[in-house]
């Protein structure tokens, strides 16, 4: 199924370790007072406590378990912070919860439905999380705001407007980060060409401190700026006009050693190179990898993976620094696994690659050359002579499911997936470029848990996953990695050979990543349960059967000796139990525009009506569609307002007669599949003029 790339898949890390126990690790020492997405300051998704190990984990079982009404796509790692659990949720809710008994304390509810309506349309309804320094929680609204609440009562104490007021397309999903008295928040929007950039506040008052823009604007705009007028001259044409892209929607992180902040900076929009710098440069900071001094947000370096980025690549995904023993010395080092495929090892002093190498199925490019730093690149990828189809997908090998860093084991524990695409030029399209997913290798759309060696650049052990989709991962001092899966449990390896150690099944998948915690002295492990995101915008690849609304979502809380058990809820259902009127008589014109009018509604909904479970229904199931009243009542009129479902206004009824119409002639087939009629049977009840 091809798939027209623009806004349609532009609708295609929130926090850990331990601070209540006394540590000698000084990365936990530091979290007890500042706790980002993945950790304290190096994002490493690594918990020093080693109360639960290899040898005990057998009797670890559930402690508390929290029901979560209302949401659905849960992508967030929970925050611990003195024996209190803080995460987002789908609609960028905040939850406090007590870390041990699962209790609710408070909730804050953004009520983006009632405070900015418009904007839900902006973006999937998802959020990767909080963050927490001297008291206070930040959370980045899908809307634009960014918040600071009260962390004992969940009162607001400020919002800050982040997004310009006239572009409609700039939303939030990614965590913000606390650093040096600051809290720093970036924004989607860079797949339909909008200017990335990111925005560092003041923690008491909400006062913008700096902001750094990641791509150039117009020549007015740079200006006087030489890091711009710098990179303006890597982009031809009018491409201010035409768009940039380049959000930084994901990963920060901050340095204090060396007093640096990096960004990781997004694809381009549009994603055609002939239309967005048609004299072709490398698109400075597209792509990239950039330092940024920490108290004036000045540009320090860069590292751009993809010069001239086409395919959706980006290194938004989390960066880890470490420090790692490299041809016999010690080398300060920044850390990412992008969705192009390679394993990058950088200089965070400098910017300079020290080393890079595929981790799995990688077409696009034969190696990354050690001296330039640059892609010695397959030839034709940017679809210039025609149709290409290379590995990755846009997809990539690892998306924003956070990766882990073990310093005991010295190994990176990422979230792999293998899945290719294949691209051609569009130019009607405002992205210029079709693409669709390629299945060729058995090992196609599915994923792996891969222990990879930073140091020696290759793999130590692979477990393989039957689905593409899975959570994050979580690495601890007790030689266990921890990850969720798409297929509804919750697993703990041991982290030196891979072997499965211990499992539950959470009743749903998981896309989000576990935290563990200590409270008096006792080791706990937490983990948000929601499956959905981006599988609705990719359900030909991510569906696994999991129906909307059937399952809960949860938290769940374990530890050894826990007793608890969930009540049992609806497994895996592939069959599609499509409903349909037959007395209903649908016209074929009006089955077509309803079709093209789907367009976008399929980033939530599924692609050709497809639903993968969250965070829409397959509208196929969904008895309210029998009723045309009830869909335009949903659609026009915001009836499912407050319940994440954002009204479309400026629809007319005849369109949503034709979406209705379209709706109806997919259940009426799928049910004559089912039944096995002939192909002159599936188009009964429709006419044609």
């Amino acid at each position: 199924m091809a798939m027209t790339i623009g806004r349609a898949a532009a609708l295609c890390f929130a926090a850990m370790v331990t601070l209540a126990a006394a540590t000698t690790d000084g990365f936990a020492q530091q979290a007890a007072s500042k706790l980002n997405h993945d950790g304290g300051t190096d994002e490493s998704a690594y918990s020093p406590l080693d109360k639960i190990t290899a040898a005990n984990i057998q009797r670890m079982g559930l402690a508390s378990s929290l029901d979560l009404e209302g949401e659905v796509t849960l992508e967030a790692r929970p925050l611990a912070v003195n024996g209190v659990l803080y995460f987002s949720g789908s609609y960028s809710a905040v939850y406090a919860v007590d870390a041990v008994t699962g209790k609710l304390l408070w909730t804050y509810d953004p009520q983006i439905w009632k405070v900015n309506p418009d904007r839900m349309l902006r973006g999937l309804p998802v959020n990767r999380g909080v963050a927490y320094d001297n008291g206070r929680i930040f959370i980045g609204v899908r809307d634009g705001r960014l918040v600071a609440l009260d962390a004992r009562t969940g009162k607001e104490q400020w919002t800050a407007e982040t997004l310009p007021l006239d572009k409609q397309f700039y939303w939030i999903t990614g965590a913000p980060r606390v650093f040096k008295g600051k809290v720093i928040i970036g924004n989607g929007g860079g797949d339909l060409g909008l200017r990335g950039y990111a925005t560092a506040y003041d923690q008491v008052t909400g006062k913008q401190v700096w902001r750094f823009y990641t791509v150039p604007g117009s020549p007015d705009q740079n200006r006087g700026d030489p890091t711009m007028e710098m990179a303006a001259k890597t982009w031809t044409g009018e491409y201010w006009k035409t768009g940039t892209g380049g959000a930084v929607w994901d990963s920060m992180t901050f340095d204090p050693e060396l007093n640096l902040i990096y960004i990781g900076v997004g694809n381009a929009g549009p994603y055609n190179p002939a239309i967005r710098s048609p004299g072709g440069g490398d698109n400075l900071f597209l792509a990239s990898i950039v330092a940024l001094n920490a108290d004036t947000g000045k540009y320090v370096w860069h590292y751009q993976q993809n010069p001239l980025e086409a395919w959706d690549y980006k290194a938004t995904t989390n960066m880890i620094p470490a420090t790692l023993v490299i041809g016999g010395r010690e080398r300060k080092v920044l850390m990412q696994s992008p969705t192009n495929g390679f394993f990058y090892v950088i200089d965070r002093e400098t910017g300079k690659l020290i080393s890079a190498e595929k981790t799995g199925k990688v077409t696009w490019a034969e190696r990354i050359d050690i001296e330039t730093g640059r892609p010695v690149e397959a030839p034709g990828i940017r679809y210039e002579h025609g149709e290409v189809v290379l590995w990755p997908s846009m997809s990539g090998t690892h998306n924003w499911q956070p990766m882990s860093f073990s310093p005991n084991t010295g190994l990176v524990y990422i979230p792999y997936m293998q899945l290719g695409a294949r691209y051609a030029p569009l130019p009607a399209s405002p992205v210029g470029t079709m693409a669709s997913f390629v299945k060729q290798d058995a090992e196609d759309g599915t994923g792996a848990l891969l222990a990879w060696d930073p140091v020696a650049q290759k793999p130590r052990w692979k477990m393989p996953r039957p689905f593409l989709w899975n959570g994050g991962t979580l690495a601890t001092a007790g030689n266990l990695v921890f990850q969720g899966t798409a297929d509804g449990y919750f697993r703990a390896h041991d982290a030196t050979t891979g072997k499965e150690l211990w499992q539950f099944n959470a009743g749903l998948g998981i896309v989000g990543a576990p935290v563990s915690y200590m409270v008096k002295g006792k080791q706990y492990v937490s983990v948000l349960v929601g499956w959905g995101g981006a599988t609705g915008s990719t359900s030909d690849v991510t569906n696994v059967g999991w129906k909307y609304g059937k399952q809960p979502r949860r938290l769940l809380t374990f530890a050894l000796g826990g007793k608890k058990s969930l009540p049992p809820s609806p497994g895996r259902d592939m069959v599609v139990h499509a409903v349909d009127d037959p007395s209903v008589v649908l016209d074929a014109a009006d089955v077509a525009a309803g079709r093209a009018l789907f367009g976008s509604c399929g980033s939530c909904h599924g692609r050709g009506l497809l639903g993968a479970g969250s965070p829409a229904p397959d509208l196929r199931e969904s008895p309210l569609t029998l009723s045309e009243d009830a869909l335009w009542a949903v659609l026009h009129d915001g009836a499912l307002a407050p319940r994440g479902m954002p009204p479309f206004a400026a629809l007319t009824r005849q369109q949503v007669h034709q979406i209705w119409s379209y709706i109806r002639a997919s259940a009426r087939e799928q049910l004559s599949k089912a039944s096995g009629p002939t192909s002159e049977t599936a188009k009964e009840g429709i006419t044609s003029h």
